[in-house]
C-alpha cells in the first residue's frame, strides 16, 4: 500500500473534522452530519482499489 493514499485519507479526515466542528459550533448540525457522510463516501471511493486488491488476495490465498 502506497503511503500517498494514507496521507490523502488523513488530510480528508482532518479537513472533515475541522469543518464538522465549525458547523456544530454555528448551530448547523444537519450540515455537519452531511459533511461527515460526504467525507466518508470520498474516503471509501478512494479505497475501492485497495479493498478490491485485498479481496483478490484473500480469494487467492484460500483458492477460490
Amino acid at each position: 500500500m502506497d503511503t500517498d493514499i494514507i496521507f490523502k485519507l488523513a488530510g480528508i479526515g482532518i479537513l472533515v473534522a475541522i469543518i464538522n466542528q465549525l458547523l456544530i459550533k454555528s448551530g448547523r448540525d444537519e450540515q455537519a452530519m452531511l459533511v461527515v457522510i460526504a467525507g466518508l463516501v470520498v474516503a471509501m471511493v478512494m479505497m475501492i482499489d485497495q479493498i478490491s486488491m485485498l479481496f483478490n488476495t484473500i480469494k487467492s490465498a484460500f483458492g477460490f
